[in-house]
C-alpha cells in the first residue's frame, strides 16, 4: 500500500508570494455563474512563479532553455529529503557534506521555512557554495521549501551554478508534514511551452521506488 503526500502550495488570492509583492498575487474571478448562466466558469491571472513551481534556465540565462526543454522523465523518480531545519541563513557545502549525497540524486531541502505559513523575508536559502557543491556532485535536481532558492546574492549565482550543471530547480515546496528520507517524486508542471517557469503539482509517494 502506498501513501501520497501533496507538497504543493495552494493557489488563492492572499496566498504567500515572493517578498509579499502585491503584483505577484494571483487574481481569480468568476466570469459566469448560476443562475444567470448554465455553467460556472472562472479566470485566473498569475505569475508563472506562483506557489510551487519549476524554474527553467531562461529564468536567469538569456539563451537558456524554456520550460518545454525540461522533460517529465527528469521530474519523476526517486528523491531524498534532507532535514536541514537547524540551518540559519544560507545552506552551505558544510551543511550538505554529511548527508552523503550521490550523483544523480534528486534532493529536497527541508528547512525551518516549512514551519512558516507566510513569506519570511529572512528565509533559508541555498548559498552559492552549496549550489556549487551540488553541481560538482552532478545531482539530478534540487527543491526547497521557500519561494526562492536564493536571496541577497548579487548576480544570482545559486541559480546560475545549478542551471550550468543542468540541475532542475523546484521552489515553493511544503515539507512540514513529511520526514527526511526517500520517496518517489512526481513533479508535474503546467504544460507551458515558452516561459521561464511553470506552476507545478508536486507529489511524494511512499511505498514505491
Amino acid at each position: 500500500m502506498y501513501k501520497v503526500h501533496d507538497i504543493s502550495m495552494a493557489i488563492f488570492e492572499g496566498m504567500p508570494v515572493y517578498k509579499n509583492k502585491p503584483e505577484k498575487q494571483p487574481s481569480i474571478r468568476i466570469v459566469q455563474d448560476f443562475p444567470d448562466s448554465p455553467a460556472r466558469e472562472s479566470r485566473i491571472d498569475m505569475d508563472v512563479h506562483t506557489g510551487t513551481h519549476i524554474d527553467s534556465p531562461l529564468h536567469m540565462v538569456p539563451d537558456g532553455g524554456t520550460i518545454k526543454t525540461i522533460s517529465l522523465e527528469r521530474l519523476i523518480g526517486t528523491c531524498r529529503i534532507l532535514d536541514l531545519s537547524d540551518v540559519v541563513g544560507g545552506i552551505t557545502k558544510e551543511d550538505l557534506v554529511s548527508h552523503n549525497i550521490q550523483p544523480g540524486e534528486f534532493i529536497l531541502l527541508k528547512t525551518k521555512n516549512s514551519k512558516e505559513d507566510s513569506f519570511a523575508p529572512e528565509f533559508v536559502f541555498l548559498a552559492e557554495d552549496g549550489a556549487k557543491y551540488l553541481a560538482e556532485l552532478k545531482i539530478k535536481g534540487v527543491g526547497i521549501d521557500s519561494l526562492g532558492i536564493e536571496r541577497s546574492q548579487p548576480g544570482h549565482p545559486t541559480h546560475k551554478s545549478l542551471f550550468q550543471a543542468d540541475i532542475v530547480i523546484i521552489e515553493g515546496l511544503r515539507l512540514k508534514n513529511v520526514t527526511a528520507g526517500s520517496y518517489f517524486l512526481v513533479a508535474a508542471p503546467i504544460k507551458l511551452l515558452d516561459t521561464e517557469a511553470a506552476p507545478a503539482r508536486v507529489l511524494l509517494i511512499e511505498g514505491i521506488h
